[in-house]
């Protein structure tokens, strides 16, 4: 069997062998081992997320994390009172945008550059003038570029100018292994999902709330499939979900869990995903690469890099190339800057990255790119 290609992407991602061999099981959506898996889930989920489980639940929501965001604005706004702040410094803060406009909430967007953190006392003195806002939302990492925002020292501005509002946070590449502690930064919702951090396939996307909180908004959602609060009470009753559950997706992700707790848990794997950021950033700096987000606030989930100032560059035959090797690198998604991305998250150790940075020089000479990378 031919092996799987490397995935240096912000995922899916590369997973384990384990974690697929997880799937090879057929379980009805009903039957109680597979009830046993989702409880098993739910608990470690808040485990990780440090909360006590009086407060605070997690709620699976079938679909991508985009799914999962979406749930909680149709579920958690009010058409007439809702009016929400949304952070943005990149794509998918102008998704959550683009939700609110269609359907129809009252918004206002704080734009900051796409290549830089969001500047927090940016955000302090907006509040200080304007403060009539209901919702705040804002991306924790930011993979347009690679850019980390402190969305901690954000829910503790915000609380402090808007103390009754809800603090949204899409954590999706960021939650499993970055730090952030939900509670010191008095973060109500909080969005991931399975294929990024924790490891695993895609298939769902998971919500960790206040119980109080989502249950202020039972009756509410405008959408049948994505409403939180009946997912979260028919699986508090049931252990089960309303509709056809990604069984298989959530076989994956429970193996993705126990390795996780094998590697030592959250801190342990973001320590590997920063030496592997270390090794692909120094790699490519060595030879001449420019990155675009300025190193101290830069994720350790992703990193983007200029295209080089050589008529023998393009991106495709480059991309090409590194995929016909067995090693798949990102696009770039900047709107004003020619970048790629490199991921180094997933089941991706010390050796695949010197592996990549290697090939990337190879490649590089074999187009007749000048090295040192010229700009």
């Amino acid at each position: 069997m031919q092996a799987d290609k490397k995935l240096f992407t912000p995922g899916p991602l590369t997973t384990t062998y384990s974690v697929k061999q997880a799937m090879l099981q057929d379980l009805g959506s009903r039957d109680d081992q597979f009830i046993q898996v989702i409880k098993y889930v739910q608990a470690k989920l808040i485990k990780i997320a440090g909360l006590p489980s009086d407060e605070y639940t997690v709620v699976l929501m079938q679909g991508s994390g985009t799914f999962g965001v979406e749930s909680v604005f149709q579920t958690c706004t009010k058409l007439d009172e809702s009016n929400v702040l949304v952070l943005e410094n990149g794509s998918y803060g102008q998704r959550i945008e683009k939700i609110c406009k269609l359907l129809s909430i009252n918004h206002k967007v704080l734009r900051f550059p796409e290549d830089r953190a969001i500047d927090c006392e940016s955000v302090k003195s907006f509040l200080e003038k304007e403060n009539n806002f209901t919702h705040v939302a804002v991306i924790h990492g930011e993979t347009t570029s690679g850019a980390l925002n402190n969305v901690e020292k954000i829910g503790q501005i915000v609380k402090t100018y808007i103390p009754n509002s809800l603090f949204i946070v899409d954590s999706m590449s960021a939650f499993g292994a970055v730090p952030v502690d939900i509670q010191k930064g008095f973060i109500d919702f909080l969005i991931s999902s399975s294929n990024k951090c924790i490891q695993s396939v895609p298939g769902f996307s998971f919500v960790i709330c206040s119980i109080r909180k989502l249950l202020s908004f039972k009756n509410n959602s405008r959408s049948l499939s994505l409403d939180l609060v009946d997912q979260y009470e028919n699986m508090l009753k049931t252990n089960q979900f309303r509709f056809t559950p990604p069984t298989h997706s959530i076989l994956a992700f429970k193996q993705a869990l126990v390795e996780l707790e094998q590697e030592g848990g959250p801190q342990k794997r973001y320590e590997r995903y920063s030496n592997n950021h270390e090794i692909v950033r120094k790699g490519l700096l060595s030879i001449g690469f420019k990155e675009l987000v300025p190193h101290e606030e830069q994720s350790k989930i992703i990193n983007s890099y200029f295209y080089p100032n050589d008529e023998n560059f393009n991106f495709e035959d480059f991309y090409k190339r590194l995929s016909d090797k067995g090693m798949v690198i990102y696009p770039g998604k900047m709107s004003k800057a020619s970048c790629f991305r490199i991921g180094s998250i997933g089941a991706l150790y010390a050796e695949d990255m010197q592996q990549l940075v290697q090939l990337i020089v190879q490649i590089l000479r074999d187009m007749n790119v000048k090295i040192p990378i010229q700009y």
